[in-house]
């Protein structure tokens, strides 16, 4: 979908399916723990599951700028909503394109697209989750077949999905396979009692010597870290990163909103200085966080090869930038900001999820203070 208003207006049928379709029901959905299955059929309907990838494959098409602005629109009215189409463009769909084998592509893109088969991604473990590198999960080789032992958790949407894409190690080779659901020797269990991502239906799933045949391998053997888990967490640091301005600007709308009516002394909220202090400083770092996530669309677009990194600074920055905002939403709501009649409760716990998933943001700190040890200071940089 290389025309730029068609694109745009994917975009605004989003926000109009957002507003009429998942706002009115996200509480519910957060409460209820649960993501029912006409939201499914409806994204799937409107090619949103795999709107990165090409049209051909059962996607939209959409380039890597109106993918993100997508992005912000599902996720200020619905974060879980917003998760599904995080694991199945970025984290499924994005590494079957890239690295998936034709059969592979044709067996589970279309699926995927029009929502009859759901995918997830199972990386992180209950003793693994930042080093990814030391995944615990194992496999052996037998013959034509691989034989895999091992517990994935905090895995979304592992309870609805139909296959797993599943990083396990052999001593020091890690390679990813695609997991079928139905195989025998699988078990999985909901995990409840969470404090946000509560309609993603994360769960914890532990395989018992689970026969995998060969042609199941994504990419080649010993290539499951370096290629294909890090392009999965490349493309979800980039939806991760759009998710954070989502939930900033959901949180700036509801405070602004809420310190229009609300009155206190006589006036309101809105006319005194120090809620307009918080509301000023909320729109300086929305907007911010916003044109950081363009400009690494862009980048993304045209391949530059810093995309990468800058994709890992923009997680970074507006995971924070939510966590700030929301926590200043929750304050000009006063008391009401602490119950769940309001949203700004739920983006509350929302936004600290950002700094945890997809790396957290001592791991982003890190990596991009590595960047700036090799790349600042030694000469002009412009």
């Amino acid at each position: 979908m290389s025309n730029e208003s068609s694109q745009q207006m994917v975009v605004r049928e989003a926000r109009l399916f957002a507003d009429e379709v998942l706002r009115p029901r996200a509480g519910d959905f957060d409460r209820e723990e649960f993501l029912p299955r006409d939201i499914i059929d409806e994204l799937a309907k409107r090619k949103y599951l795999l709107a990165s990838l090409p049209e051909a494959d059962g996607g939209l098409g959409l380039d890597p700028v109106y993918y993100g602005f997508l992005t912000e629109e599902i996720g200020k009215a619905c974060c879980s909503t917003r998760g599904l189409i995080t694991v199945q463009s970025s984290l499924i769909g994005e590494t079957l394109m890239r690295w998936g084998k034709k059969e592979q592509k044709a067996k589970w893109l279309l699926p995927l697209s029009n929502g009859e088969k759901i995918g997830a991604f199972a990386l992180t473990e209950p003793g693994v989750g930042t080093d990814a590198k030391g995944v615990q999960t194992s496999y052996v080789k037998r013959g034509k077949e691989y034989v895999l032992n091992g517990t994935k958790k905090w895995t979304s949407f592992g309870e609805l999905a139909d296959f797993f894409i599943v990083i396990a190690a052999c001593r020091t080779e890690i390679t990813a396979f695609i997991v079928e659901r139905d195989r025998s020797g699988i078990t999985i269990s909901h995990q409840k009692g969470l404090l946000a991502n509560r309609a993603s239906h994360l769960s914890e799933i532990e395989f018992q010597n689970v026969t995998i045949p060969e042609e199941n391998i994504i990419g080649k053997p010993g290539s499951g870290f370096t290629f294909i888990a890090s392009t999965a967490l490349d493309h979800g640091r980039y939806s991760i990163a759009w998710a954070g301005v989502a939930i900033a600007q959901e949180a700036l709308d509801s405070m602004a909103k809420y310190a229009r009516e609300r009155k206190a002394f006589g006036r309101k909220i809105g006319e005194f200085q120090l809620i307009q202090m918080m509301i000023g400083n909320a729109v300086t770092k929305t907007h911010a966080a916003r044109a950081l996530c363009i400009k690494v669309g862009e980048m993304r677009s045209r391949g530059d090869s810093n995309a990468t990194i800058e994709t890992t600074i923009a997680k970074y920055f507006t995971s924070q930038i939510a966590c700030e905002v929301t926590t200043d939403a929750v304050q000009v709501h006063g008391g009401n900001g602490c119950s769940n009649n309001y949203p700004v409760e739920r983006l509350f716990r929302e936004a600290k999820v950002l700094e945890i998933i997809e790396g957290t943001s001592q791991i982003q700190q890190l990596i991009i203070a590595k960047y700036g040890l090799r790349k600042y200071g030694k000469s002009s940089h412009y």
